[in-house]
């Protein structure tokens, strides 16, 4: 059995904690990576944008320029402003406007990575094997809608 956390609740006007709830450890260190590499991907975003609306890696699209076309669809703003779409944003690393992406990407696959690395482990080793295969599937899933190929995502 996995090892637990003791979930606790100060009651109000005790000095002992109440007992609230047990935790696998394995959900305790998922939760712990997703707080941490959400504020990862707020940091990334805030320094990417700070090189992009600076002007120290110049977009191809001006902040002046992306501003004026704000109510367009997705698809209409990548071709009103020449704009590669699906993964080819990857290779548009040396513009600011797509240096930006590297934030949205990281919060993107924050999840997948925190599945792998902690739950799918420790659901092998307790040979739990329906919440094994939820998170399978769910990462099997999570990576289809992201590469594209079904042409809904990756955009």
């Amino acid at each position: 059995m996995a090892k637990e956390q003791l979930a606790t609740q100060q009651a109000p006007g005790t000095s002992s904690p109440k007992p609230k709830m047990h935790v696998p450890a394995e959900q305790v260190a998922y939760a712990k990576m997703i707080n941490y590499g959400q504020w990862i991907g707020v940091g990334i975003l805030v320094v990417t944008f700070f090189i992009y609306m600076s002007g120290i890696m110049p977009g191809l699209v001006a902040p002046e320029q992306v501003a004026q076309t704000w109510n367009l669809s997705a698809t209409e703003f990548l071709e009103v402003n020449q704009l590669p779409h699906g993964w080819a944003w990857l290779g548009m690393l040396g513009y600011g406007n797509f240096l930006s992406l590297l934030g949205i990407a990281w919060l993107a696959v924050l999840t997948i990575v925190a599945y792998l690395a902690f739950l799918v482990p420790a659901y092998m080793k307790q040979k739990d094997i329906p919440f094994l295969t939820i998170v399978i599937v769910e990462v099997l899933v999570l990576t289809l809608a992201a590469s594209g190929i079904l042409g809904s995502g990756g955009h």
